[in-house]
């Protein structure tokens, strides 16, 4: 089964989820310091928000339908599930507000990348728009730096260091952070056990998804679109706002953020 129909699945947990984050924080922050709602736990000299008053509450901030909907397609299209933002689009009648084939094309340069295969995503990148490298020299070299790194990996080195001299050394007198990382990735090559050594963190496989994750939102930029979904930033502040009330309050709280379950305040 592919991801984008487990999140399919899942959108109903999604749309749950999200309907709970806004009213929780606006109920949190209109009402902490109104001691009418609050009762006082002796025990812990915490006051206590009861099941009931906190629905209560929660049911009187209303959030439209449609801006539901436009944050769970925000989180499909910056993620790049193109059947589940195609069959959500049908489904809810949210438009993307992107043309879906190029969710196809830039997940195709960003699986490139997770696999090791750089140089097919630079083409693929300039196919998509070759201003998008041409505006961002940062990244331009950051991913002849990984096919650098590929190169390290199979153990072509003189392949690697041919390359490095002819397409990375020239980016590295102009700029000196692009210098100082070329030399970190050259000096894989004076260790036999380059996993090993003080620079083996760049063959690891979070180095490709950093990098990748790095095209993507340089491709979403360049198409007028958030490089990061709105999703998470909700979660974030619902972790921070219950983490707030925490130190003056028991209440129900959402600690699966898979079922945005309310769960009963431990007294």
């Amino acid at each position: 089964m592919s991801l984008s129909w487990i999140i399919l699945g899942q959108l109903d947990s999604i749309e749950a989820m999200v309907i709970s984050l806004p009213s929780f924080l606006y109920w949190f922050t209109t009402q902490l310091d109104d001691q009418r709602f609050w009762r006082s736990n002796e025990s812990t000299s915490k006051k206590v928000i009861t099941r009931d008053e906190w629905e209560r509450k929660l049911k009187d901030v209303k959030i439209r339908k449609e801006d539901m909907n436009k944050l769970v397609m925000n989180f499909l299209v910056t993620e790049g599930f193109v059947e589940a933002a195609e069959k959500f689009r049908i489904e809810s009648g949210t438009e993307p507000g992107i043309d879906l084939g190029t969710i196809t094309d830039r997940m195709a340069v960003k699986k490139a990348v997770q696999f090791g295969n750089v140089k097919d995503a630079i083409e693929k990148v300039n196919d998509l728009n070759p201003m998008i490298l041409y505006a961002n020299p940062q990244l331009h070299f950051h991913l002849q730096q990984q096919r650098l790194i590929e190169l390290i990996r199979i153990g072509k080195v003189e392949e690697a260091l041919e390359f490095a001299q002819e397409e990375l050394a020239p980016r590295g007198k102009e700029n000196q952070s692009f210098l100082e990382e070329l030399e970190r990735t050259v000096a894989l090559l004076a260790f036999e056990d380059v996993k090993n050594c003080p620079y083996g963190e760049l063959l690891d496989v979070s180095q490709r998804l950093k990098t990748a994750s790095e095209v993507n939102a340089a491709i979403l930029a360049n198409q007028s679109h958030e490089k990061d979904p709105k999703l998470p930033s909700l979660l974030k502040m619902l972790i921070w706002a219950q983490n707030q009330l925490d130190e003056k309050a028991a209440y129900p709280q959402i600690n699966n953020l898979s079922t945005a379950m309310l769960e009963d305040p431990a007294i």
